[in-house]
């Protein structure tokens, strides 16, 4: 008489879940809601460095403050963008005076790309005070924890990458 309901039965969906482990059900969910929280919380930080900068271009910041002076080129496949994307961002990174091109003396055809003075201190400010949050927010977290998860960011990162 009263049909016993299992978890799915009901559910258009539950055969595309059939089969695959609820581990990657579960890590989909969180990777979804963190990508979504860095994405609002990379806008933040851009307009912090610049009203008019635009959360895109502040990859391009942080690969520059950590690595030093780069092609084009580079910074666009570090970025995972065409030529074209690139040279509109950096264009306008130039005009809010955070990045200015030099000749490559390797090259004196090809021009680096480096932060300005003003856009490696305004850069570097709003870095400070992002991790200064993650402080915050993970200090119930034992140091080897914060380490773990960032080991495990990194290989997920680099099988990405792969």
């Amino acid at each position: 008489m009263g049909a016993e309901v299992h978890e799915g039965e009901n559910d258009p969906g539950a055969d595309v879940n059939r089969g695959v482990d609820r581990e990657f059900l579960s890590l989909e969910r969180e990777l979804t809601l963190l990508l979504r929280r860095a994405r609002a919380s990379s806008g933040e930080m851009a307009r912090q460095v610049h009203p008019d900068l635009e959360p895109a271009a502040y990859g391009l910041l942080v690969c520059l403050d950590d690595s030093g002076p780069q092609r084009a080129t580079a910074l666009a496949a570090y970025i995972g963008v065409g030529k074209a994307t690139m040279s509109r961002q950096l264009r306008a990174l130039e005009e809010l005076g955070l990045v200015t091109r030099e000749p490559d003396p390797a090259d004196g055809r090809a021009w680096l790309v480096r932060l300005t003075e003003v856009g490696r201190t305004r850069f570097r400010t709003v870095r400070a005070g992002r991790r200064e949050r993650y402080v915050r927010q993970l200090a119930g977290w034992d140091r080897v924890e914060v380490a773990e998860l960032a080991r495990l960011l990194r290989q997920l990162n680099d099988s990405a990458e792969a």
